[in-house]
């Protein structure tokens, strides 16, 4: 049987009582190689919940893979943050705001961009993602968890369906002759992606929704590999997790992106971002030991009917390392709003007297 969700104010409450309140240092590291320079990053580790409040603080990571120009990417970086931040209500406390964090990111540009965007409060991470970049978590114990969905239409059934039954096609380049060839793609447009930010001149199946988890880890900490598909082209999630353990996060980035140029070379614009969540009392990640998966070890998150592209790689960590707070993937608009908008009557009633 798999366990039950356990409600964020109930860990927030168990840290209380055991006077495990100190927040987690975030260290991290960046690398990255060039080829279209479409690739961009954003790092903020001094945002604030309640402006001049450093109790309130989280930090903030992304990775944005601009196509067809750079300028969807730019505009991304520059302003998804405060779009976010402005969805949720003020005044909230910071349970409120973490359970409502993963609705606000359900958020004329012809480029567009992936996006995968990371926020950690504490030993809460909420990830948001549309498109093929990933965010991977790496544990005690050396399993790894996707955190993300791949929303390649070669890759995900899912997606693929969503896309005919609203009217697209999806296919192949024919070329001269009748043959077809690359990846499948969304036409019209030609996108091989179905989820991104921009690209107004694909129509209306390409969808700039989000998937989003939210995950609470234990005080044993872990690290975050957030990387655009340059690396995932070249290395598994697996195999990028394996690369840089024991190394400290700056080290570890390059490293990864060593792995993957060795692999593939460079055929596509290549960006890493390394985060160690680690316990106030240690200097550093402790390096992960090398165990046997027990039967247990994948048994933690409920999960939802989403494709992923390898399930191998989506294997949870054991139980008691990482709590799921929040998932949510779906595309329907309506499905999205109306969950919304009741969460936000429900802080607002809270906060009548």
């Amino acid at each position: 049987m798999k366990p039950p969700l356990v409600p964020l104010a109930t860990l927030i409450g168990r840290e209380l009582r055991n006077e495990k309140v100190e927040k987690p240092f975030v260290k991290y590291g960046q690398a990255a190689l060039a080829k279209k320079g479409e690739d961009y990053f954003l790092v903020k580790l001094d945002c604030q919940r309640i402006p001049g409040n450093p109790a309130t603080s989280f930090s903030v990571f992304a990775i944005f893979d601009g196509h067809n120009g750079i300028s969807a990417a730019i505009f991304a970086k520059e302003n998804l943050l405060s779009n976010v931040l402005s969805a949720i209500p003020q005044g909230i406390s910071r349970e409120e705001w973490l359970q409502a964090l993963p609705r606000a990111l359900v958020a004329g540009e012809t480029s567009g961009t992936t996006v995968t965007f990371v926020v950690i409060d504490g030993w809460t991470v909420t990830v948001a993602s549309v498109g093929d970049s990933r965010c991977i978590l790496d544990t005690q114990g050396g399993i790894v968890s996707l955190l993300t969905v791949d929303h390649r239409l070669e890759e995900n059934a899912e997606e693929r369906e969503r896309v005919t039954a609203s009217g697209g096609e999806v296919g192949r380049l024919n070329v001269f002759g009748g043959n077809e060839v690359g990846p499948l793609r969304c036409w019209p447009g030609g996108l091989c992606l179905s989820r991104s930010i921009g690209d107004t001149d694909v129509g209306e199946f390409i969808v700039p929704i989000p998937h989003v988890k939210q995950v609470k880890l234990s005080n044993a900490g872990g690290r975050l590999i957030i990387a655009s598909d340059g690396i995932w082209d070249a290395l598994s999630s697996g195999m990028a997790a394996k690369s840089c353990r024991g190394l400290p996060a700056d080290l570890g980035a390059k490293m990864v992106v060593k792995e993957a140029l060795r692999s593939r070379g460079l055929k596509d614009d290549t960006t890493c971002l390394v985060v160690d969540i680690i316990p106030s009392d240690q200097p550093v990640l402790p390096s992960t030991p090398r165990k046997k998966q027990n039967m247990l070890s994948s048994i933690l998150f409920r999960k939802k009917s989403l494709n992923v592209t390898n399930k191998t790689t989506n294997k949870l960590s054991a139980i008691g390392v990482v709590e799921e707070l929040f998932e949510e993937g779906s595309a329907v608009l309506a499905e999205r709003f109306v969950s919304f908008e009741f969460f936000s009557a429900l802080l607002n009633a809270n906060q009548c007297p």
